[in-house]
């Protein structure tokens, strides 16, 4: 059997890439086993799309101050992946960065078995410069990615879910009329608190003195993230234009928005970009590397998206929002955005994985 393990997990931003690849892998005759954390939201995920899963031990790893315990809970996955991987002989692991994936990317190297790294930022993460150096080959998601040396990667791009719902499909399965502008709040895989803080004031204040809500011009699609849907609710309540909900499809959310409102995360600005959704970007300032504030600079380089970092929000949101409100202004930022469309990244990253893989056995003959 020709198995390949992705190891990954944490957030969104690092599962649905694998997920992807699975995808394509798995069409191609290859058996894709998903590995992260036990427990963790990528069983979940894994379990929901029929994939193999394989739970270990992860432990968070503090770049300034490690935590003992957190070191310990990494050696333990560390161990256990090896014994996994030992069990399973796979062709090889692909990692996709952040705590989880480390016990499988390290594990296969220490087993000699030929690894290959997704970095889907514009800044290398801590856990892929610590596999970078054994690792056989490193797929990017930008064309320049800071801390990663002159041709070490290749672009392949952002695998995402490539679906899409035809716009009123996508409305009515949101609940939404056709017609209003329709903006989207979208705060990563579990929400953004200070987004969700932000937003309806900021919203409330640009639009309602412009009149465009109460005569119908704009509605509002905001994902909080379960967790924080209660809190949400009651600030908005008054507002017929303005729907929160806890989760939403991602497919339908993107396929029917005209502008969005986001963090900074690769996953996140992919998917905008593959719709063609333009969008304000707020990068989350405690992300590792801050490469939120590099994937959002990258993006508003393009012209697909405009910059408001977190401490800037009651002061700039809302007038950045009415800057971009203007059909010229979205029409121009949608091509840009549309210019930097993941579509094929997954087929991408595949071929990267078979290449390497086949180089690999093809060496041992």
């Amino acid at each position: 059997m020709k198995r390949v393990v992705l190891a990954t997990g944490g957030t969104g931003g690092h599962i649905y890439p694998a997920v992807a690849g699975a995808g394509v892998l798995e069409a191609r005759g290859y058996a894709p086993v998903l590995m992260g954390q036990a427990g963790g939201m990528e069983e979940r995920i894994a379990r929901e799309g029929a994939l193999e899963f394989v739970g270990v031990t992860a432990g968070k790893l503090a770049r300034e101050k490690p935590d003992p315990r957190q070191v310990l809970r990494a050696a333990r996955g560390f161990a256990e992946a090896r014994g996994v991987l030992a069990r399973l002989q796979p062709l090889g692991v692909v990692g996709f960065g952040g705590f989880a994936s480390l016990p499988g990317v390290l594990g296969a190297q220490s087993l000699g078995l030929p690894t290959v790294l997704h970095e889907q930022n514009a800044q290398l993460g801590l856990t892929q410069r610590l596999a970078l150096r054994r690792a056989r080959a490193v797929g990017t998601a930008y064309a320049q990615v800071r801390g990663l040396p002159d041709g070490r990667g290749r672009l392949v791009g952002m695998p995402v879910r490539e679906a899409r719902l035809e716009r009123r499909a996508a409305l009515a399965k949101l609940g939404l009329q056709d017609g209003p502008l329709t903006i989207l709040i979208m705060g990563g895989s579990q929400g953004s608190l200070a987004l969700n803080r932000a937003v309806p004031s900021a919203l409330r204040a640009a639009f309602g003195q412009e009149g465009l809500f109460a005569d119908g011009s704009v509605q509002v699609i905001h994902s909080t993230g379960p967790r924080w849907l209660g809190e949400v609710l009651p600030d908005v309540a008054d507002l017929p234009w303005y729907r929160a909900v806890g989760y939403l499809d991602a497919v339908a959310a993107w396929s029917a928005a005209d502008l969005a409102i986001t963090r900074a995360g690769t996953g996140t600005l992919a998917e905008a970009a593959f719709h063609g959704v333009p969008v304000v970007m707020v990068p989350l300032p405690s992300s590792a590397e801050n490469h939120q504030v590099r994937n959002a600079e990258a993006v508003e380089a393009k012209g697909a998206g405009r910059m408001v970092p977190q401490d800037a929000l009651s002061g700039s949101l809302a007038q950045t929002v009415l800057e971009c409100v203007p059909s010229d202004v979205r029409t121009s930022m949608g091509v840009r955005a549309r210019e930097r469309s993941p579509q094929g990244a997954a087929g991408k990253l595949a071929d990267l994985v078979e290449e390497t893989l086949v180089g690999a056995a093809r060496a041992q003959v």
